[in-house]
C-alpha cells in the first residue's frame, strides 16, 4: 500500500526525523480551524498517489491567510491524472540551500535490502548520472550501521558536518522502513536548510499489503479502486471492475485471465471478474454472486476448476442464492474437476446451461451479450 505524503511525515516524527511541521485538511470548515496556528509562508499539496502534482497546480505557496484559503479551496477536488484531491496538506515552507536523494527498497534478486544515495536530489532519481549514485546492500541481519552511511558518503563531496547531520537520519529512516514493513521509503529531497539542518522535506513510502495487519491505522481505503472493488476488498474478495457487459467469476488467478482471454477471443467485452479462489462453503458463492449482481452484468460466466475448491459446493452455493435472492441475467457455466459430475447435475437440473469447455462457455456467453439489447451491452 502506498502512503499519502502527510502519513509519511507523521511517520517522520514518530520515528524522530526532522521535516517540516504541517496539518493535512478534508474541507475547508478545517482549514479554519488551524488557521490561527499557522506560521507563513507554508507549502500547499494535494495529497494524490501520483506523481506530477506541480505540474498539474496541485503544489502551491501561500504567504498569508487569503492566499492559504485560495490554494486550498482550489486543490480540493481537483483531478490530478485520474486521481482527485479529497486532502490537502499544509506545511511549512524551508529554505533549502542543498538537495540529495536517499531511499531504502527490498532487493529481492539479493534477497536483502538495498540503500540508494545520491547528492543531486530534487529529480528524478532516473536522471541522475550512474556515477553520482551509490548503491548500498544491506543485509538484514547486521541492519545499518556507520560504514554503511560512510560507502554512500564516497560519492559526494560532503564536509564532515554535513555528514554529521545526515548519518543519524539514515539511521532513523532504516528503522522507519524496517519496523513499518515497508518495501520503499524514499526522501526526494533530503534537504540542508540554510541553516544547516538536514530534513526529509517529501516522503514516498510504500508497506508490504501482507503486513497491514500490524499497522492498522493505515488499513484506508485504496483511492484507486471502485466503490465495488472496494466492498469486495472489505470482504477478502478479489474483484476488478471492467467497461464490459460480461461478469465472470472464476478460481485462481490463471484461470481468470484465460477466461478474459477466451471471451475477448470471441469478441466478448468483460464487465467485472471475481476469483473465487479456494472457496469451500456455498455461502463464498452466494457472497461472490452478491457482489456480481451489483455491478449490473448482462451475462455471467462461471467457470472453475475444482482442485481444492469441490464443484458441487459451488454448484449448491450458486443454485442457493438463485432460489433466495434471484438475478436479472442469465449465467453460463463450465466445471471441471472435483466433484465435477455431482456439480453438473445439480446445474442442469436447476436449468442452467451448462457448457463442456471453456471455449464453448466463452463463445456462449459472448452471443448472449451481444443478442442483449443496446441499453444493456
Amino acid at each position: 500500500m502506498d502512503l499519502y505524503e502527510y502519513q509519511g511525515r507523521d511517520l517522520y516524527e514518530r520515528f524522530d526525523i526532522p521535516c517540516a511541521k504541517g496539518f493535512v485538511v478534508e474541507s475547508m470548515d478545517e482549514l479554519e480551524k488551524h488557521l490561527a496556528d499557522v506560521s507563513y509562508p507554508v507549502v500547499v499539496k494535494a495529497q494524490v498517489l501520483v506523481g506530477g502534482r506541480g505540474k498539474a497546480g496541485g503544489v502551491k505557496f501561500a504567504h498569508g491567510e487569503a492566499e492559504l484559503k485560495e490554494h486550498v479551496e482550489a486543490i480540493l477536488g481537483m483531478d490530478i491524472k485520474g486521481h482527485v484531491a479529497h486532502q490537502v496538506m499544509v506545511a511549512q515552507m524551508l529554505d533549502f540551500a542543498e538537495e540529495y536523494y536517499c531511499s531504502f527498497l527490498i532487493d529481492r534478486n539479493a534477497r536483502g535490502y538495498l540503500m540508494i544515495f545520491s547528492q543531486d536530489g530534487g529529480m528524478d532519481i532516473e536522471s541522475v548520472p550512474e556515477e553520482r549514485l551509490a548503491k548500498i546492500p544491506i543485509d538484514p541481519l547486521t541492519g545499518f550501521t556507520d560504514e554503511h552511511a560512510e560507502a554512500a558518503f564516497s560519492k559526494t563531496t560532503f564536509d564532515d558536518a554535513t555528514k554529521a547531520a545526515i548519518k543519524p537520519l539514515m539511521a532513523n529512516l532504516y528503522r522507519m522502513f524496517t519496523e513499518m514493513d515497508a518495501e520503499l521509503v524514499e526522501v526526494n529531497p533530503m534537504a540542508k536548510t540554510t541553516d544547516g539542518t538536514v530534513v526529509a522535506a517529501d516522503s514516498k513510502v510504500t508497506i508490504n499489503d501482507s503486513a497491514l495487519f500490524r499497522h492498522p491505522e493505515f488499513q484506508q481505503r485504496d483511492q484507486s479502486l471502485t466503490d465495488l472493488e472496494q466492498e469486495a476488498r472489505d470482504q477478502g474478495v478479489a474483484l476488478i471492475e471492467l467497461d464490459g457487459n460480461i461478469g465472470v467469476i472464476a478460481n485462481g488467478a490463471g484461470l481468470t485471465m484465460a477466461t478474459l482471454d477466451a471471451l475477448t477471443h470471441f469478441g466478448g467485452k468483460p464487465r467485472t471478474f471475481l476469483d473465487l479462489s479456494g472457496a469451500t462453503d456455498p455461502e463464498k458463492v452466494a457472497q461472490a454472486v452478491r457482489l456480481m449482481k451489483k455491478s449490473k452484468p448482462g451475462v455471467m460466466l462461471l467457470n472453475l476448476f475444482g482442485g481444492i475448491t469441490r464443484c458441487d459446493v459451488v454448484a449448491e452455493g450458486l443454485v442457493h442464492v438463485i432460489e433466495n435472492e434471484g438475478v436479472d441475467f442469465p449465467i453460463i457455466t463450465r466445471i471441471k474437476g472435483t466433484k465435477e459430475e455431482e456439480a453438473k447435475h445439480i446445474l442442469k437440473d436447476y436449468g442452467f446451461t451448462v457448457a463442456d469447455t471453456l471455449q464453448e462457455a466463452a463463445q456462449t456467453a459472448t452471443e448472449m451479450a451481444k443478442s442483449l439489447p443496446v441499453a444493456a451491452q
